[in-house]
């Protein structure tokens, strides 16, 4: 389990002084606590995994758009800060799908469903993202569907 790993990693971290990577770990860990106490009350728990890959993805964006507004203001160092944050995450994350295994899998899809225009493109959508959250950017994917569609 990636929670597993994190924990592991942490300590690897901790005893090898890393500084950068335990602070990183330490984030990491405390998004996913929050995570599950926001879903605490719900009546349907996510798969663990799939939960952990989900607050990765929305962390690396998070910290993507910071580094793009940090190179705007003129702040390498602290951009610089963001993509270290940003390697370590990535390092938890399950292997994402290439670009041509992506559009394979969403041809195969709208063919599936019976996709033929930008109004089908929710239904494509959420057919992605059940069966392939966590080897896909849902973000990439969109715009792909919408090529694909459009």
């Amino acid at each position: 389990m990636i929670r597993d790993d994190i924990k592991t990693a942490l300590v690897a971290a901790m005893k090898a002084r890393d500084a950068t990577t335990t602070a990183a770990i330490r984030l990491i860990q405390s998004a996913i606590k929050n995570r599950d106490i926001e879903l605490r009350t719900a009546a349907q728990q996510p798969d663990d995994d799939l939960l952990v890959t989900e607050v990765l993805q929305k962390m690396i964006k998070q910290r993507r758009e910071s580094i793009e507004m940090y190179e705007k203001g003129n702040r390498p160092e602290l951009a610089a800060a963001e993509a270290a944050e940003v390697a370590v995450i990535e390092r938890f994350l399950p292997q994402q799908m290439s670009e041509d295994e992506a559009r394979a899998a969403i041809d195969a899809l709208a063919t599936e469903l019976g996709a033929s225009s930008v109004k089908d493109m929710g239904r494509v959508m959420a057919a992605l993202k059940e069966r392939f959250a966590g080897q896909m950017d849902m973000a990439k994917a969109s715009a792909l569907v919408k090529a694909r569609l459009g």
